[in-house]
Parts: C-alpha cells; structure tokens; sequence
C-alpha cells in the first residue's frame, strides 16, 4: 500500500515509520524541515517540505497514486481541507483526518469523511473513568 502522510510531529511521524515498519510505502509532507527530520535520514520514503493546501506539493508527493491519506497536522482546518481535496480531486480510496474539535470531527464525519478526534477519545475515556470511580463509591457505601 502507498500512503501519503501531511503532518510530521509526534502522530504523523508515528503512523509513517509504523506504516514503513509494516512493508508499506509512505512519503510525508510537512512545512517544517525540521519536523520531517524526526523520521531520520534512512527513511525510505520521500520526505517533502512545503504546504500541503498546494496541490504542486500533494503532487510532489505523489498523491495521484496514493492507496491512502492521512491529515495529522496540528491545524484542523487545514487536515479538514487537505483530506477533502484528497478524498474528492484525487479520489484516493481511504482518506483520514485528525480533527481536534470533537464538533467538527462530528460534523465532517456525518458528511462522509473519516474523523479521528483525540480529543473525544479523551473525554470518553475520563468520563468511564470517573464512572467506575463513581460506581465503586456507590457499592461501598
């Protein structure tokens, strides 16, 4: 599989030496020299500096071929529109987008697009936490 990643801080560097360490192909695509260094000088995969809202960058990075797309910058707005262009211009098959603001990550899922919301994760995981907390109170009173 070739997958292209925008995005190279903690998550995006994570899914693409994962997906390198699986056998898949992976560019990354990130302003920031600095960021795409994180993924060393032996990663095999092409590592592209620029904005990813350019389509002469997403093409730099070969998106037309791309099996899969992943969005993990840090900005919504930006993954948002980068994996709607992804989706919609280059038709690519699985397209994923992080997406900070769990109203957001809702709407854009509702409206077809695959939303991963950290942050929903983490409020669902505190509230089952507090939960069972609750629940053990509530049996040993």
């Amino acid at each position: 599989m070739f997958v292209v990643v925008v995005g190279c801080r903690r998550v995006g560097a994570s899914i693409a030496q994962s997906l390198i360490e699986d056998g898949h192909d992976v560019n990354v695509i990130d302003q920031n020299l600095e960021a795409l260094g994180r993924l060393g000088h032996d990663f095999p995969g092409n590592l592209i500096q620029g904005p990813a809202l350019e389509t002469t960058v997403l093409e730099r990075a070969e998106i037309e071929r791309a099996d899969a797309f992943v969005a993990a910058t840090n900005g919504d707005n930006t993954n948002i529109v980068i994996a709607q262009v992804a989706r919609d211009r280059y038709q690519i098959p699985c397209v994923i987008a992080r997406v900070l603001d769990p109203s957001r990550a809702k709407f854009y899922s509702q409206q077809g697009l695959t939303c991963i919301c950290p942050t929903r994760t983490a409020i669902d995981m505190m509230e089952g936490a507090l939960r069972a907390f609750a629940a053990e109170m509530a049996e040993d009173a």
